[in-house]
């Protein structure tokens, strides 16, 4: 087709070449214009218009259909270069249209780079082959390497590992796996090597399920675009039953002489024509789509995006969504008669024999002490104890401990009161010294919070932890409510709720324990790296736990129904003007051509600006 519409501007080239020199080999070229570069529009024109027809039982035109007549019409009266032109216009703008779309396509596919699409598959033989993460079949048995994603979900049937399941369960510390546990695909292995045997149909892997999102975001259109869709058989209809009642008025009304009438009849087809309405939209939506894509948002419809733009209400899980899923240690003391240095080995070297999360944070805190060899002991609700130069030392919670005096009593109220989880270091039984952590909010959470806040729409954090643990978060970010001692099962009530106080909800989680919550909002959002759990659920997906990623899909979402709106008005306004000035005879079929056609081009063109982030968001 690109091919043809080239010939055809060349055709249309040489016919104004030709146009001073030979009027008939003039529009010979105009015509062969009409022919190569609009034989598609013909072919929609038609061909759609009568397979729609049969299936709707009514008559469906498109306005493929209308320029193909007002191009003929053009022919028949002699008009043989505007009717070129106008040819040449639309075809461009229906290539435009379909740049939007193949670029919406593209961004999003791209992402697939985010996500396993090889697998090492073990043959009979015991040897190993790479083969596409698409052709592995359930129960079959593949090997996977130290630092590869895991390619699908399975089973271990040998090896230990420890897996990175962030973008399953947003824990960000590695999960310890063994035989016959169970390992989930997009997920990251450690330093171990391991054999699974594969419990999930390629169909069903992250690849099948961002392809199947790729059509469906491009069917899904905002409700604006979905109106307009419905609305041109309608429209198109109406102009074609209008055009031989202009015709005839003419004559009969207006005094105008048959040919004159005639041509006034070709420019109405071409002025009333709702080419640029039919483009207000489509192009617009499938930008938007195409700029979230690259920025990591996975959309599966502009009809989201419309309903994000009209949040009154935000909810938020709290783990690994407003917080980074993982404790830190934010305070310690310790007695100062005592040597630091030689207390925080023996803290680490006991910490370094515990496989719970907190250990892992003091451990990080710490990172430069010397090497102890201890033999330590991990009594589960108890802690941990060991015994170094006949000295008892002890790590654990404070109800542990008994007689716990001033200062560590008052500090440890203090910062539990905070949202903080303390630990007890004791030698001999007697506490010497303490240990804060906590989840604390993630680097985008308050921004997040502040621009949705300052957008009107109410925030809220729903979370599992104590109220007094969200409350301490919820303070350091601004969020609005906080709901405290939740189950997941109990989120979507609230949900509800909010839905019922505050109107459109949206609800952004990540995609597992959040699931009935996601589904109930008017919005489901999952965090979550892109896994195949989160695409099910949710209706946009941040391939990143990156909350900077929702302002800005919120941003363009608002700005996407504001250009549509822009579009609307100015097709609808060039319409009118056209068709007035037609009817007072100030206007004739180049004019119209032009500021019609250009109308088409102006708002396809606005609508592919959103294919851009705006200089001042980045």
């Amino acid at each position: 087709m690109i091919i043809l519409y080239f010939v055809g501007l060349l055709c249309f080239g040489l016919g104004l070449f030709l146009d001073t020199v030979n009027v008939v080999y003039a529009n010979t070229a105009f015509g062969i214009a009409m022919l190569t570069a609009g034989y598609h529009v013909i072919l929609e024109g038609f061909a759609d218009t009568f397979k729609d027809t049969v299936q709707t039982k009514r008559f469906s035109p498109n306005v493929h259909l209308l320029m193909s007549l007002a191009a003929a019409g053009a022919a028949v009266i002699g008009n043989f270069r505007e009717g070129a032109l106008l040819i040449l216009i639309f075809a461009g703008a229906h290539f435009l249209e379909s740049y939007a779309d193949g670029k919406s396509k593209k961004e999003i596919t791209n992402l697939l780079k985010m996500n396993p699409t090889e697998a090492r598959l073990v043959l009979a033989d015991g040897t190993t082959k790479v083969v596409a993460v698409n052709a592995v079949r359930v129960g079959d048995t593949l090997q996977v390497l130290n630092g590869d994603q895991v390619p699908t979900d399975g089973i271990i049937l040998a090896g230990t590992t420890a897996i990175d399941e962030s973008a399953i369960n947003g824990e960000s510390i590695p999960k310890e796996k063994s035989v016959n546990d169970e390992v989930f695909g997009s997920t990251i292995n450690g330093s171990g090597t391991f054999t699974m045997r594969v419990t999930k149909d390629s169909s069903e892997t992250v690849f099948a399920k961002i392809l199947a999102l790729v059509d469906q975001s491009q069917q899904s259109l905002t409700k604006t675009a979905t109106w307009i869709q419905k609305l041109e058989p309608k429209y198109v209809t109406l102009v074609l039953a209008l055009l031989p009642l202009v015709i005839l008025a003419g004559p009969y009304l207006l005094s105008w002489s048959w040919n004159q009438s005639f041509y006034r009849g070709i420019v109405f087809l071409i002025s009333a024509s709702p080419c640029a309405l039919a483009a207000s939209a489509i192009p617009t939506t499938l930008s938007t789509i195409s700029n979230l894509a690259r920025h990591g948002v996975l959309v599966k419809g502009g009809a989201y995006l419309s309903k994000l733009a009209g949040l009154k209400a935000l909810a938020f899980d709290k783990t690994g969504t407003l917080t980074n899923g993982q404790p830190v240690v934010t305070d310690y003391s310790f007695d100062a008669n005592l040597d630091e240095k030689a207390l925080i080995d023996i803290i680490v070297a006991m910490e370094k024999q515990a496989n719970h999360p907190l250990a892992t944070a003091i451990i990080n805190k710490f990172p430069d002490t010397t090497a102890l060899d201890l033999e330590v002991e991990n009594q589960v609700g108890k802690g941990l104890s060991t015994t170094y130069n006949q000295v008892q030392y002890h790590i654990g919670k404070p109800s542990s401990f008994e007689n716990v005096v001033d200062p560590y009593e008052k500090q440890a109220q203090q910062l539990a009161a905070e949202g903080k989880t303390v630990v007890f270091i004791g030698k001999d039984r007697q506490v010497i010294g303490l240990i804060a952590l906590m989840d604390v909010p993630n680097e985008h959470a308050a921004k997040a919070i502040q621009y949705f806040k300052k957008a009107g729409i109410h925030t809220s954090m729903i979370t599992g932890d104590a109220k007094l643990t969200g409350e301490a978060v919820g303070r350091q970010i601004g969020i609005d409510e906080v709901i405290g001692n939740v189950l997941p099962a109990d989120k979507a009530q609230i949900v509800k709720q909010q839905q019922a106080e505050y109107g459109a909800t949206g609800m952004l989680g990540d995609g597992i324990n959040d699931a009935p919550a996601l589904v109930t909002a008017d919005v489901g959002i999952a965090m979550g790296e892109g896994t195949d759990v989160a695409i099910d659920v949710a209706d946009l997906v941040l391939m990143k736990n990156n909350l900077s990623k929702l302002v800005y899909a919120h941003r363009i979402a608002e700005k996407m129904d504001k250009v549509i709106w822009q579009n609307i008005i100015l097709s609808m306004l060039v319409v009118v003007g056209l068709v007035t000035l037609n009817f007072l005879g100030k206007t004739d079929i180049a004019i119209g051509v032009i500021f019609h056609e250009g109308s088409t081009l102006l708002v396809i063109l606005n609508g592919l600006r959103l294919l851009l982030a705006p200089k001042t968001w980045r």
